[in-house]
């Protein structure tokens, strides 16, 4: 029998949330009511400017330089607090969908995408969930489009006909490790907006093939 999910605490720790997509899932989820723990690599004043923002949504912060080495043991205490929790990866698109020039990436996060499915089920007796979201083009400094409005970026050959906003991607994590999706486990969601949909008719519709220059 599997260990149920109790307790709830609501305290996340989210990597690289000192901009992009991880700082909008920081002050997400200090929005749902939980206590966050602000990491970053280098930027300590982004990740600084982040707890601002978890701390005027009424929560508590902690900000830290990421230690990789951290997280086995935040795992460890989680399995033995005993209370079960959630574990969310930030994958992309290309955890499904190679593209030209970037097979290092497309490796990374692949290998991310199926070791995510492995530890569901390794964790899973625990009442630990371990799911990925898969985010397409996001405006952010990655992507180019830093403080840029997506609605105002034409894409058409994205469904949506847009990039996506990092809130987006956030609102997905958010239900990801909320008490409701405690049967959701090794999944992993794609917000791309429907890119991943376009591939047949991307590649009939190509003009040339520069693609191939990556």
């Amino acid at each position: 029998m599997t260990q149920p999910y109790t307790g709830y605490d609501r305290v996340a720790v989210v990597t690289g949330s000192d901009s992009g997509i991880g700082e909008a899932i920081a002050i997400t989820l200090a929005e749902a009511g939980f206590d966050v723990g602000v990491t970053y690599r280098s930027d300590r004043a982004g990740a600084e400017s982040t707890a601002e923002k978890v701390r005027a949504a009424g929560r508590r912060c902690d900000v830290r330089a990421l230690d990789l080495t951290d997280l086995p043991r935040a795992a460890r205490r989680m399995l033995a607090a005993g209370r079960g929790g959630r574990i969310i990866n930030i994958t992309s698109v290309h955890e499904h969908a190679p593209r030209v020039g970037s097979g290092a990436y497309c490796a990374a996060k692949g290998g991310l995408g199926l070791l995510t499915k492995v530890m569901a089920q390794e964790l899973a007796a625990a009442g630990i969930t371990v799911n990925a979201v898969a985010p397409g083009e996001i405006a952010t400094a990655m992507t180019g489009n830093e403080d840029v409005d997506p609605h105002t970026v034409a894409r058409p050959g994205i469904p949506v006909g847009r990039p996506g906003h990092a809130d987006e991607v956030a609102a997905v994590v958010a239900m990801l490790a909320g008490p409701a999706a405690a049967y959701v486990t090794g999944a992993s969601y794609v917000v791309d907006g429907g890119m991943l949909l376009m591939g047949p008719q991307a590649g009939s519709h190509l003009p040339s093939g520069e693609w191939r220059d990556g």
